[in-house]
C-alpha cells in the first residue's frame, strides 16, 4: 500500500480504507476462485493496482465518466479506479462468468456503488462509453475490432473519447494493422519500480475525417 501512496499522496481517507482493504478481499476470493497467481499475489499492490491505477496518472476522470473495463478478470484496473473516481460509472465486464462472482463479491464488500459487471462479450456489448479500458486481453488490433463502435464521440474529458489500452512489450506492429490516432504513454517514466520497465498505455481515438 505504500506503494500506492507513494505516487497518489492526495487519496481521501475513505480511498485509503479501500484500497488498503484490497489485499485483504483479494486473498480470500483467490482462495476460492483463482484470478492472481501466487507471485503477483506477493506484489498486489505493484502489479495489480498501482499497474490499473497508471490510467490515473493519464487522465483524471471527470465526474459522470462512464467506463466499461473489457476482460476485467477479477476487477482490474476497474475496481482500482472505480475506487479512485467514485463520481465516475464503470461497467466491468468477463467472458468468464466465475471470475465476475470475485468482482461483484468485492464491489459489495468496499460499497462500490459506481461499480456494475456482467457476463458477456464485448462484442455484444451495445451501449457507447467515454473510455473503453482493458490490460492486455488480446492482441490489439483485435481489441479494437471488438471496441471500436462502443465509444461515445462526445469528448469532454482532458484527452478525447477513446481506448485506454495497457499492455507489455513491443506495440509497434500492432499498431500498423488499426486505422485509429495513437498516443503512447511510457510508465517507466512514470513509476521507478522495475515491473513498470516495459508497461505502458495506448490510447486509441477515432481518426478524424478530412
Amino acid at each position: 500500500m505504500n506503494t500506492i501512496l507513494k505516487y497518489f499522496p492526495d487519496l481521501s481517507t475513505e480511498q485509503v480504507e479501500k484500497l488498503s482493504a484490497l489485499k485483504e478481499q483479494y486473498l480470500y476470493w483467490n482462495s476460492q476462485i483463482n484470478v492472481i497467481s501466487r507471485k503477483d499475489m506477493d506484489n498486489f499492490y505493484e502489479r495489480h493496482v498501482l499497474h490499473s491505477l497508471s490510467i490515473a496518472k493519464i487522465i483524471n476522470f471527470k465526474p459522470h465518466t462512464q467506463i466499461l473495463d473489457v476482460g476485467t478478470g477479477g476487477g482490474f484496473p476497474g475496481i482500482p479506479l472505480a475506487i479512485l473516481f467514485p463520481k465516475c460509472r464503470f461497467h466491468l465486464i468477463d467472458a468468464r462468468a466465475k471470475k465476475l462472482i470475485v468482482v461483484e463479491g468485492v464491489a459489495d464488500t468496499l460499497d462500490l456503488e459506481n461499480v456494475t459487471s456482467e457476463h458477456i462479450r464485448a462484442e455484444d456489448i451495445e451501449d457507447q462509453y467515454d473510455f473503453i479500458v482493458s490490460r492486455a486481453v488480446t492482441n490489439l488490433p483485435t481489441f479494437y475490432d471488438w471496441v471500436k463502435h462502443k465509444v461515445s464521440s462526445d469528448s469532454f474529458n482532458s484527452i478525447p473519447n477513446g481506448v485506454l489500452y495497457i499492455k507489455g512489450g513491443d506495440y509497434k506492429n500492432e499498431l500498423k494493422q488499426i486505422h485509429a490516432k495513437n498516443t503512447i504513454y511510457e510508465l517507466n517514466k512514470i513509476f521507478k519500480e522495475e515491473f513498470f520497465e516495459t508497461k505502458k498505455i495506448v490510447h486509441l481515438t477515432k481518426r478524424q475525417k478530412k
